[in-house]
């Protein structure tokens, strides 16, 4: 019995340490999200944020939450924070005034595996490696000289693309073809 006793008495310390640092860490989260000066948001749930408020027709969903919160709204969807614009002139100001700040894409992990560290022109943030890799591209790659070198390529390819649903159109004798089930090659 005694035992016991030395037991709970030992374990009331360490539990209340956890209750007040788990106090803390609520109060320290809830002290930085006033200060931040974001934009209203609907209520959220815990893991999944405001996924469950998109429901079938998402577009729909955001009409109906915009006349709510207004044209400015941040909704979290799981992780993610997203601010939802609603209206031409604050998306004019945005991508007017503050493209810079909005210019990048989220950086993930299968991002930085994929693409080589975020190496690729489509996802490296922008500065000075994102202008000159974009500089080099515009030149070398997109240039009406090279482009048009390649025509002969596309043309084929197309060519390829049209006998393809040809075939299987023929193969499943139908007046639609199925583009899921085309031969390899």
């Amino acid at each position: 019995m005694e035992l016991l006793n030395v037991a709970i008495l030992s374990s009331k310390p360490l539990f209340l340490s956890m209750i007040l640092l788990f106090s803390l860490l609520i109060w320290l989260k809830l002290a930085k999200r006033k200060t931040l000066n974001l934009p209203p948001s609907p209520p959220r749930l815990p893991i999944i944020g405001n996924i469950h408020q998109l429901g079938k027709l998402p577009h729909r969903s955001l009409r109906d939450l915009s006349r709510k919160y207004g044209s400015l709204l941040l909704l979290q969807l799981g992780y993610n924070p997203t601010v939802v614009v609603s209206s031409a002139d604050i998306v004019r100001e945005i991508v007017k005034n503050h493209d810079i700040v909005f210019s990048n894409r989220p950086r993930t992990t299968a991002v930085d595996i994929l693409f080589y560290g975020c190496k690729d022109m489509a996802f490296a943030p922008y500065g000075e490696y994102w202008r000159q890799v974009k500089k080099i591209s515009v030149v070398e790659l997109f240039s009406h000289r090279r482009v048009h070198s390649f025509q002969f390529v596309r043309d084929e390819e197309v060519e390829l693309l049209i006998n393809k649903i040809r075939i299987t159109k023929v193969k499943m004798k139908m007046g639609a073809a199925s583009l899921g089930s085309w031969p390899k090659g």
